[in-house]
């Protein structure tokens, strides 16, 4: 519609606004006439109307069966259309207009803002089949004629608070009509079902909804007094959740003010017990996860810390060098796990990730602190299985750097490591640079017998489907292992 209003017509910003908001309601509209609304825009140049929008009712068959937006209809062509926009009222005489061989009954009204016109919705019922209405047709009908009036007199929308609730109740869930002292005048057999779940015995015609509701209804399951008798008074547009402990209820309501004096409300409920309990799965079914990665990063560091101990008590200098180099693997998963424990989804920042892998192999290695890991670019979120998976070879890599391509008795000389990452559609690519002394003369990565290398490569190509690379630095000074790793 913003592209149709910005090409054809000359409806400011805010005339766009009010009819989004009439738009965002629309579908109660059609259900409660039985009718397809098609939302009509002023062309600039006053030569016609452009359909810019179109919905049609789930309570009743379709008068349209193809859709029309887009379409233009040049002054003259429908003349229920002009009349309505150059006169601002309703228009419903005429005779039935044949489409396809279903007679479809036209009825036009106009959008009014601030006093003045600004569209118009056509108002379109297939007539087949049309037999004499129900008492719930009656009061649907009853309804969608204040509730086209309200927009005709420039009543509605109402600006303010709109559905707080993405699963807002529909027409066919519950309908009751209040008067306006709240008293409810009519309840479909759904709303009434409803209610009944909460403990109702009798019928709603007749009662105070709002009484009533606080009888079934415990304190700390509904909102505050004002919010409750403003809703289910039917007083102010909006919606609330009540319920027991064993029934969950979203109620929503809309005044009727159809020639500007409050009248009454057209009140919405549905029951959403079922939707709620899966939330509460769900809510569960997190936390437990949570704790489980919790559990399994603790059951992660005291293995580092028993693997720590038995470095201690070994002479042989080469099986402690393995024995912290297992700490520090098992270190990197444990950092991922413990990123999990504390995030809602399975997704991870890596980048804190990356800083703290970092740190943590420039701490433990022989080199000490004189070797800096700096990272240039974001890897961005990344998934759960991804993340561990490449915290394994980040540190891996970096271990590699920090332990051989420095000498560890060199005091003097400080390294650094770059950590540049830069993600592309589809793709994450890593580069590590260290500035040491290179790979050794005729190194050959396929016939590399280094653990931590075989271990980056398995995890690279058959765990995260990617490329390792690995040679000197394109300045020549140092070494530069390369990563590209597809993204989901």
């Amino acid at each position: 519609m913003i592209e149709l209003v910005r090409s054809h017509t000359d409806l400011g910003e805010e005339d766009v606004t009010w009819l989004q908001l009439i738009m965002a309601d629309w579908q109660i509209i059609a259900d409660l006439s039985f009718a397809d609304l098609v939302l009509w825009l002023p062309d600039q140049r006053g030569n016609g109307f452009w359909a810019a929008a179109q919905m049609r009712p789930t309570t009743g068959p379709t008068a349209y069966i193809d859709d029309i937006v887009g379409t233009f209809v040049p002054v003259g062509r429908r003349p229920m259309l002009d009349e309505a926009w150059a006169h601002g009222r309703l228009v419903r005489e005429g005779d039935p207009e044949w489409r396809d061989d279903v007679p479809v009954r036209v009825e036009t009204i106009p959008v009014r803002r601030a006093g003045r016109v600004i569209a118009v919705i056509a108002r379109n019922t297939n007539l087949l089949g049309v037999r004499t209405p129900s008492r719930l047709e009656l009061s649907y009908l009853q309804t969608a004629a204040d509730l086209t009036q309200m927009i005709s007199g420039g009543h509605f929308p109402e600006v303010g608070q709109r559905s707080d609730h993405a699963d807002s109740p529909r027409v066919g869930d519950g309908f009751l009509r209040v008067d306006a002292a709240g008293m409810v005048v009519y309840a479909s057999p759904n709303a009434l079902s409803v209610y009944r779940r909460l403990g109702l015995s009798g019928d709603l015609t007749g009662l105070s909804l709002a009484d009533l509701t606080r009888q079934l209804v415990p304190p700390r399951r509904r909102p505050d007094e004002e919010t409750l008798s403003a809703v289910l008074g039917g007083r102010a547009h909006r919606d609330t959740e009540i319920g027991s402990d064993q029934v969950s209820l979203i109620v929503r309501a809309i005044p009727l003010r159809p020639q500007g004096e409050h009248i009454g409300g057209l009140i919405l409920v549905r029951d959403v017990t079922d939707l709620r309990r899966r939330d509460r799965e769900l809510i569960t079914k997190d936390a437990t996860i949570r704790e489980i990665h919790h559990r399994v990063k603790n059951n992660l560091q005291t293995v580092a810390a028993l693997l720590r101990l038995q470095a201690r008590r070994i002479d042989s200098e080469e099986a402690k060098l393995a024995l912290e180099e297992a700490v520090r693997r098992v270190g990197s998963i444990a950092i991922v796990h413990e990123t999990l424990s504390q995030a809602v989804e399975e997704t991870v920042a890596f980048d804190e990730i990356a800083d703290r892998l970092g740190s943590m192999v420039t701490d433990v290695g022989s080199s000490g602190g004189r070797v800096r890991v700096r990272r240039e670019g974001s890897f961005g979120v990344l998934p759960s299985e991804s993340a561990t998976a490449l915290a394994m070879v980040l540190t891996e890599v970096l271990q590699n750097a920090v332990e051989h391509g420095y000498d560890a008795e060199d005091a003097t000389t400080i390294g650094l490591i770059t950590v540049t990452v830069q993600r592309l559609v589809g793709r994450l690519t890593m580069t590590v640079d260290d500035d040491g002394r290179g790979l050794p003369e005729g190194f050959d990565l396929d016939g590399s017998t280094n653990l931590g290398l075989s271990i980056v490569r398995t995890l690279v190509e058959s765990e995260l489907g990617g490329q390792l690379t690995l040679g000197p630095r394109p300045d020549g000074a140092g070494t530069r292992a390369g990563i590209d790793v597809p993204l989901e």
